[in-house]
């Protein structure tokens, strides 16, 4: 399969180790960041549910596993002072970590799938917050 083909979620896309090492470097960067991690340490009160939650998302979305359950657009939603800026920080730092991992196969999906997610939590934040505003989109670099 050609690197640039996106595939449904298959459990020989990645392993579950890859998922962990993915979530927990993703979020120690993401920690880090002067405008990301603010955020995140105030929302997140307990980090090892919130990696065990996260991992499992992943899994579910690239391997096709059950592990999930949540509702992951009403809490983005809820979330105050969100900006285009903070969502392309994200996608960025994320396909830092996607690019450093030795699965390209993984990569180009994760990496595809975080810019559908972004950019769906991002309309809707727009759509919920601020309804009588002209869209913004995002970057897709």
């Amino acid at each position: 399969m050609a690197q640039s083909e996106f595939t449904a979620p298959d459990p020989d896309l990645c392993t579950e180790e890859e998922i962990y090492h993915l979530v927990h470097t993703f979020y120690a960067r993401a920690r880090c960041d002067p405008f990301l991690g603010p955020i995140f340490e105030k929302h997140v009160t307990d980090w090892d549910a919130h990696f065990v939650q996260m991992s499992n998302f992943w899994s579910m979305k690239l391997r096709g596993t059950s592990h999930f359950r949540g509702m992951p657009m009403p809490k983005h939603v809820a979330l105050p002072a969100l900006t285009a800026e903070l969502f392309e920080t994200w996608l960025r730092l994320f396909r830092q970590t996607t690019s450093e991992m030795d699965n390209p196969q993984l990569q180009f999906n994760a990496d595809t799938l975080a810019f559908h997610i972004g950019t769906r939590l991002w309309q809707r934040y727009q759509l919920e917050r601020y309804p009588d505003k002209e869209m913004i989109e995002l970057c897709g670099a």
